[in-house]
């Protein structure tokens, strides 16, 4: 992550965000871009751990038409480095890769079916989603 420009104050508290502190309903909607800045998704939601108050991770849509085909991506915190002059979150992935990425239907995201998954965080080269 790029921490340059730290303790600028270029926006208000007031919009949800400062150079260091986003709020998470300002987040979710970013563009995701893969390793070459091409966007491949968007944050659908960001999961707080409710004891730690830490992000544990987020979920990308990605690919369909209006919903339809479309399929979410838990991606855990640590493998999205947000890009200013994006204005969005970068992978380290190229978008065709992730066709290989674990990814799950609207359901199943909603179930949550994928948090203990070691494949998740793995295939990241990350940590295990809890």
């Amino acid at each position: 992550m790029n921490y340059a420009n730290v303790g600028e104050t270029d926006r208000s508290l007031e919009s949800g965000e400062t150079n260091m502190l986003i709020s998470a309903d300002r987040v979710q909607g970013t563009a995701v871009y893969d390793k070459d800045s091409e966007k491949v998704g968007s944050v659908d939601s960001i999961m707080l751990n409710k004891y730690t108050g830490k992000v544990a991770y987020s979920v990308m849509s990605f690919g369909g038409f209006l919903g339809i085909g479309e399929r979410y991506h838990p991606l855990p915190w640590d493998v999205l480095d947000y890009d200013v002059d994006l204005g969005g979150y970068k992978l380290k992935q190229l978008g065709a890769e992730l066709t290989e990425a674990p990814h799950y239907s609207r359901s199943e995201i909603d179930n949550r079916d994928y948090v203990g998954n070691p494949a998740v965080g793995s295939w990241y080269g990350a940590s295990p989603i809890v």
